[in-house]
């Protein structure tokens, strides 16, 4: 028996292999997708993360059957934290809903893949490397995408800024209306304090050919996550000048404040 099997008769619940079996992901005969994306993988990292979703984080889940059952879709979320818990907890969450699960790809950022075992254990997970001509093809393969806009300016703000969005880039609403795509926003709350940041090392961090090196402690807090899922929101594919695409970017980014306010409404601490 390999290690992978071993693992997954292990961690991998008779419950959680049936439910994630209901997923449709064409694989090839060794296990992969095209872009590196394994079942076996996925299942052992669901099982593993399943504890840290439900008792670590305790995430709180509000409108996550809005991601449509099928077809392509771009889950647009706020991005915080240090690391890509945000974005593992929001895969996790529409993997595991009761209702039309669905396996999500994220786009990671260009340096992880360049972290030893990493970036292949990421692309075992359905991550891919966040430029627009893999994120077109995902689409074109009707795969739920799940993008951070704000990238490295997100996950790596300091602990002051907690909750002010960064600037978005606009690629996202170029592919939405190319292809065709709902665009689904996601506030999550929680995630900035789980690695609180004072500061960012520039100058090591150019050294290391890092984004950033925070000065945070070498913790995860135990911070309650709350992911609130919008309504999603449609754009026609028409000519328009770069302010009229801005003025869309500014729609999704006025959802996402709008469901962080109401996730922090929702909590009653940071660890409650």
């Amino acid at each position: 028996m390999g290690l992978k099997s071993y693992l997954k008769n292990l961690l991998v619940s008779k419950e959680l292999d049936a439910h994630l079996d209901r997923i449709e992901k064409p694989v090839g005969t060794l296990g992969f997708d095209p872009w590196g994306f394994n079942l076996e993988t996925s299942k052992i990292a669901l099982a593993f993360f399943a504890s840290a979703y439900e008792r670590y984080f305790r995430v709180k889940t509000n409108g996550v059957d809005n991601v449509p059952s099928q077809g392509p879709v771009l889950i647009i979320a706020n991005h915080s934290g240090q690391l890509p818990i945000d974005g593992i907890l929001i895969g996790y969450a529409v993997a595991n809903r009761e209702k039309d699960p669905r396996y999500p790809r994220a786009m990671i950022e260009r340096f992880f893949p360049t972290v030893p075992f990493l970036g292949n254990l990421l692309n075992q997970l359905g991550a891919v490397l966040g430029d627009p001509t893999n994120c077109a093809r995902m689409l074109e393969n009707d795969e739920a995408v799940i993008v951070f806009p704000e990238g490295i300016r997100g996950s790596g703000k300091l602990y002051k800024d907690r909750y002010q969005l960064q600037r978005f880039g606009s690629g996202f609403v170029h592919l939405a209306m190319k292809h065709n795509t709902p665009i689904v926003p996601v506030g999550v709350v929680g995630c900035e304090e789980t690695i609180p940041a004072i500061a960012n090392i520039k100058p090591l961090a150019k050294m290391l050919g890092v984004p950033y090196v925070p000065v945070a402690l070498p913790f995860i807090f135990p911070a309650k996550v709350i992911l609130n899922f919008g309504k999603p929101i449609y754009f026609e594919n028409e000519d328009l000048t770069e302010e009229q695409v801005t003025r869309r970017v500014e729609k999704v980014k006025k959802a996402i404040n709008g469901l962080i306010a109401k996730g922090l409404e929702e909590r009653q601490g940071v660890f409650e």
